[in-house]
């Protein structure tokens, strides 16, 4: 693949968006043209992993112009591999949105494109500063997305959520913005490449780097600083949800591994403060799923614990706790999108999200409601499943790296995991058709019984997910391969920062 490609990844959504605004009114081309954008995207990422499978690293400086005025783009294993699933996720849902007819607004589709290009800006990008910009770039129309529905039916709770969003997101660039200033002032430069090692050899670098890991961290929803994305996400539509779970902290997490793995080199001095942080994020998150009676709620807590699982693998920084981090964070885009657009679809057609406010669901709704069961087994870990194969290869790491306390937080959560994931179950799921838990269901869950089954265009998103974890746990040796080439690259970035010094 030509590395002078790279650009257009971002620059043709945002060019897409921007012509969607000429055809205001023309509902169907704007829905035509975002998914075939998405879905060119995300073929991009396909040929970025098939350009990228000997360890290869593309790299192209914006424009043509000279190292340190370009804005360097640079993709490895890791970045093809997040582009392919980020895709993925983004075209299922935006599906999903179009199916659940929750994407009446003529933004809709140009809010997307624009996110698409961020999220795909912040993948690619070798600089600290364009990072922040291409986050800003995908925070912006998420704004949008989060409050967005059909004129005059915005709730009053999906605007509280959305400014809590607004509020904690704001907060985080400007802290990631004052580390940025930071490392320029002490450096002279924020490209990742010419970084490359500084973090580990001085202290300054790294005091400033630590504030960019800190203002990820809030955005990635690590403990102690989680406690708005379980309160912000379940108040927006169920596909932004499950939209924003796959994207928004993903690429946070993922820049934490890339500066984590070039900027200190993977610096072991300050590891067990990951462990520490991590192992707690699992606990903490996984407990506050308890006292939840609604099913995105619980899912987002959920989220939160899954974050420490796949921070853990950078926490351990061996190639065996690399591997298992990246497969566990590429299962878990797949897995946790796939549980919110099963809940989701529920929510939409039966109008009740509460768990004992409506059963029968499985019986009723089979295809969705064993797209559910495998997404939840999965979570779980539980075989066959993918999510099987990355706890258990990150048990297996931190065995191997002597974190044995970390072993043991990752089995007694995971068992509370599947305690939850039965609570949804049996709460909306299992039962007798029609028949009324303790209380009367609202208006609108009773009014919605008499609907017809949910159709192909809305179960399909989820039960494609739901298909995609049973394979990567049958067929997991080929992205436990992939993993394995993008750790590689993090464990010896030198090919990586030859590539962007040289762009």
């Amino acid at each position: 693949m030509n590395p002078s490609v790279l650009p257009l990844l971002v620059g043709g959504p945002l060019l897409l968006a921007g012509s969607l605004f000429v055809i205001p009114q023309r509902r169907h081309a704007h829905a035509a043209i975002m998914l075939l954008t998405v879905a060119a995207s995300m073929v991009g990422g396909i040929w970025l992993v098939l350009s990228t499978a000997e360890g290869q690293v593309l790299a192209h400086g914006v424009g043509g112009w000279p190292f340190g005025i370009a804005i360097p783009f640079a993709a490895d294993m890791f970045t093809a591999l997040m582009l392919t699933v980020t895709g993925l996720l983004t075209l299922t849902c935006a599906w999903f949105a179009l199916a659940s007819g929750r994407a009446e607004s003529r933004f809709f589709a140009p809010l997307v494109l624009v996110l698409v290009a961020g999220v795909n800006g912040a993948l690619l990008t070798a600089d600290l500063f364009n990072l922040f910009v291409f986050i800003e770039v995908m925070l912006l129309p998420s704004y949008g997305l989060f409050v967005l529905a059909a004129p005059g039916r915005a709730p009053l709770r999906r605007i509280a959520g959305a400014r809590l969003y607004v509020t904690i997101n704001l907060l985080t660039s400007t802290v990631f913005l004052i580390g940025v200033g930071f490392i320029y002032g002490t450096a002279g430069t924020v490209n990742i490449g010419e970084l490359a090692g500084l973090a580990a050899s001085d202290d300054l670098i790294a005091i400033a780097t630590a504030v960019c890991l800190f203002a990820l961290g809030i955005k990635a929803a690590v403990v102690p600083v989680h406690g708005w994305l379980a309160r912000a996400y379940p108040s927006t539509s169920p596909a932004v949800t499950a939209l924003f779970s796959g994207l928004h902290t993903k690429v946070a997490i993922f820049a934490i591994y890339r500066i984590y793995a070039v900027i200190f080199d993977g610096d072991h001095r300050f590891l067990w403060v990951g462990v520490l942080v991590f192992c707690a994020t699992m606990a903490i998150g996984v407990l506050g799923a308890v006292g939840e009676t609604t099913s995105r709620s619980i899912l987002a807590f959920h989220m939160v614990s899954q974050i420490g699982y796949i921070l853990l693998g950078v926490a351990l920084f061996t190639e065996l706790g690399l591997v298992a981090g990246i497969f566990y964070l590429l299962h878990h885009m797949i897995v946790k999108a796939s549980l919110f657009l099963s809940t989701g679809a529920v929510e939409v057609r039966y109008g009740a999200g509460t768990l004992g406010r409506l059963s029968g669901v499985a019986k009723r709704e089979p295809f969705i409601a064993a797209a559910f069961f495998i997404g939840a087994l999965s979570l779980a870990g539980l075989p066959p499943f993918s999510g099987f194969v990355a706890k258990l290869s990150l048990i297996l790491a931190a065995q191997d790296a002597g974190q044995i306390i970390a072993v043991v937080v990752m089995i007694v959560v995971s068992l509370i995991t599947l305690l939850s994931m039965l609570k949804i179950w049996s709460g909306m799921f299992w039962g007798t058709p029609g028949r009324e838990s303790e209380g009367s269901a609202p208006p609108e869950a009773v009014a919605t019984r008499v609907r017809p089954r949910i159709g192909v265009a809305l179960a399909a998103p989820a039960v494609v997910l739901a298909v995609g974890t049973l394979f990567l746990g049958v067929g997991a040796e080929i992205l436990l391969a992939l993993a394995q080439t993008a750790a590689e690259g993090l464990l010896d970035p030198s090919a990586y920062v030859r590539a962007v010094v040289g762009s």
